[in-house]
C-alpha cells in the first residue's frame, strides 16, 4: 500500500440533505491530491459533481427516497488513482442501457451518468449478493 493511502467510508440515511457533506468531501480530497499532476481545482470540482450525482441516483432510484434505507459511499485515494463505490439496496439497472441525454430538448434530470462517465475514467455498474455497486474511477497519473 502507498504511503498515503486514503480511505473515506460514509454512510448516510437516505435523504438529499447529506449531499453537500458528500459533494465536500469529494472536493476536499481532490484539493489533497499531491500526486496528481493536472488541475486540481478541475479535479475538486468533478469529484464533488461526481459524488453528488452518484448519490442523489442511489437516493432517488435505487432506495426510492426510503428514509429507513442507507446510502454507502466509499473513496479510497491510491497512488494511481481515485476509486469511489456506492452501495444501494435497489433492484438496480443496466448501465449499458442508460441513454445519453438529448441535449437538444435537455430535461431537468437524466444527466448523472452522462457526467460520471465523461469526467472519471472507468464507471461500472455490478449487482453483490443483496446489494449493488457503482464504481467509479479516476486515474491521477
Amino acid at each position: 500500500m502507498y504511503s498515503s493511502d486514503i480511505q473515506v467510508d460514509v454512510v448516510i440515511p437516505t435523504q438529499t440533505k447529506y449531499l453537500d457533506l458528500i459533494g465536500s468531501v469529494g472536493e476536499g480530497l481532490g484539493k489533497y491530491l499531491e500526486n496528481f499532476a493536472g488541475d486540481r481545482e478541475a479535479l475538486a470540482y468533478h469529484l464533488n459533481l461526481v459524488l453528488t450525482e452518484a448519490t442523489i441516483n442511489a437516493i432517488k432510484h435505487a432506495n426510492y427516497n426510503n428514509p429507513e434505507e442507507t446510502v454507502r459511499i466509499t473513496i479510497q485515494i491510491q497512488e494511481d488513482a481515485v476509486n469511489i463505490k456506492v452501495y444501494d439496496h435497489g433492484q438496480g439497472f443496466d448501465l449499458e442501457a442508460v441513454p445519453v441525454p438529448d441535449f437538444e430538448n435537455p430535461k431537468e434530470s437524466g444527466m448523472g451518468l452522462f457526467f460520471i462517465k465523461t469526467l472519471m475514467d472507468s464507471v461500472t455498474y455490478t449487482r453483490q449478493e443483496d446489494y449493488n455497486v457503482l464504481e467509479i474511477v479516476k486515474y491521477l497519473k
